[in-house]
This record gives structure tokens, C-alpha cells and sequence, in this order.
């Protein structure tokens, strides 16, 4: 979390340090920005007989987003008898979530957990065209609510998302997500491609309304001036001074500072 303290001293000896949290959002991994919406491609072999290839559509997921993957299990043309020979049990896809704890020191800890997964059972040979499917499967989503269905209170400190986590990166732990994809072979050692993506606090939905809020204040901020923008001078206003108190918003009603409304 994080803290803006605040110390006022009074007297020589006398400190008083006030903190209010404040959260901090971010909007780097909104699934909407450009460089997510690219399709990823990636494949990997199997005994040099098996293919196995995936396409996504785009890598960046929030809370209830749709995972479609194309998945294409290929023979290789110059082992094709032995190739034939090979059985397609079934093809999983996995969400995997990987905390790296360390992550620039000697020895990182990595503790991994699987998010959602869904099979496909297929129980064929390998066809001379190849095998092609999709798999779906929906991004989980965290529910606020508790055991006894309410809504708890939100901490000032953290802001509240629908998701256990997402994609970020600091000096102590950074949080990587996988979608893994794996397809069972008899005949042939079973091949597995793991694929990094990115997992954002929002659904796609919030992210369009996000998008819009960030494209209007670019717009805003291309008619500002650099000279503008430049912090002016620090202000004491001494407790004795007339009009100290109003400065702050406050007022004196009957020997009581009370918040002035104007």
C-alpha cells in the first residue's frame, strides 16, 4: 500500500504524523490499446512427428472476458506413416497465474496456480490434413461478496477489483499469467505450449469507457503549454496572521473552528 504522511511540528520537540492512503490504479494492461488487440501465434513439436500450433486473437483479459484460442495439430509431412499412427486423446487449456517472489535477487521463489481450465476429449488418429478446433473458456472472476452474500467495506488503501489479480511487475514480486495449452498423444510424447498474456483489473467493457476518458484528456492535454503546467510559489500562512484561517477553510463559530461554507 501506499501512504501520503504528513508531519506537523509544533514546538521544538512536539511531531505529530498524519498518513492517508492512497491507492494507486493501473491502466497499462487495458485490453482495448493496440498492442493487445495483435494476434499471437506460437507452436512447438512433439518427437518430430506432431505440431502442435495456437492463435489468439488478441492477450489481454479482465474478470469474465471470453479466452478463444485456435488450436491446429499438424503431421509432419516426411514422417507421415509414423505420424498416422499417433492418437489425439485430448487438448486442454489452462489459465495459469505465476508469483515470482524476488524476482531480482539469488534465488526467486515461484509459486504457481491454475485459474480456470476446460478439455476437449478427442480419441482420434491423426488426420493427413491435421486436427483443428477452438477452445473457450471464460476469464473467472473474483465476487466481493462474502460468505453471507454483502458487499464488504472497501479499504481507502486498495482499490476494489473483480479479479485476484493482474499484471504487474515491482522490486519485490511481480504476477505473470499463461494460458497453456496442452494436447495428449498416445503414440507420441504429449506437447505443451505456454503462452504469456496479460490480465487486466477490468472487463473489456470498462476498458472501451476507460479508453474514451484517456483519449479525451490526450486531446486536452495537446492544447496545454509546458509553461503552464509549473507549480507556484509555497505559501506560509502563520497562525496569527489575519485570514490564516480561511485560508485553510476554516472559521471561527463561537470559539470553535468550524469548516467555513462560503
Amino acid at each position: 500500500m501506499y501512504e501520503l504522511i504528513v508531519t506537523v511540528q509544533q514546538g521544538p520537540a512536539t511531531q505529530h504524523k498524519h498518513a492517508f492512503p492512497v491507492p494507486f490504479t493501473r491502466y497499462d494492461t487495458l485490453s482495448t490499446f493496440a498492442m493487445y488487440n495483435r494476434p499471437q501465434e506460437c507452436s512447438k513439436e512433439s518427437d518430430h512427428l506432431i505440431t502442435l500450433s495456437i492463435s489468439l486473437p488478441r492477450w489481454s483479459y479482465g474478470p469474465l472476458d471470453p479466452v478463444n484460442v485456435y488450436v491446429k495439430l499438424s503431421p509432419n509431412l516426411d514422417w507421415l506413416s509414423k505420424a498416422r499412427k499417433v492418437t489425439i486423446q485430448r487438448i486442454t487449456l489452462y489459465i495459469d497465474e505465476e508469483v515470482v517472489f524476488n524476482p531480482e535477487g539469488d534465488e526467486p521463489t515461484r509459486k504457481t496456480r491454475t485459474l480456470a481450465k476446460c478439455a476437449q476429449q478427442v480419441g482420434e488418429k491423426m488426420p493427413e490434413a491435421g486436427y483443428m478446433t477452438n477452445l473457450n473458456v471464460e476469464f473467472p472472476a473474483r465476487d466481493p461478496r462474502d460468505a453471507e452474500g454483502i458487499i464488504p467495506r472497501p479499504k481507502a488503501a486498495f482499490p476494489s477489483y473483480s479479479v485476484g489479480g493482474f499484471t504487474t511487475m515491482g522490486s519485490l514480486y511481480k504476477i505473470e499469467y499463461y494460458l497453456t495449452v496442452k494436447a495428449s498423444l498416445s503414440g507420441a510424447k504429449d506437447v505443451i505450449l505456454r503462452q504469456p498474456i496479460a490480465v487486466c483489473p477490468y472487463d473489456h467493457a470498462q476498458c472501451k469507457v476507460e479508453m474514451a476518458a484517456i483519449e479525451m484528456a490526450l486531446i486536452e492535454a495537446q492544447g496545454l503549454s509546458p509553461d503552464e503546467l509549473m507549480v507556484g510559489a509555497p505559501v506560509i500562512m502563520r497562525a496569527q496572521e489575519v485570514g490564516g484561517l480561511r485560508s485553510l477553510g476554516v472559521a471561527m463559530v463561537g470559539g470553535v473552528r468550524r469548516p467555513m461554507i462560503e
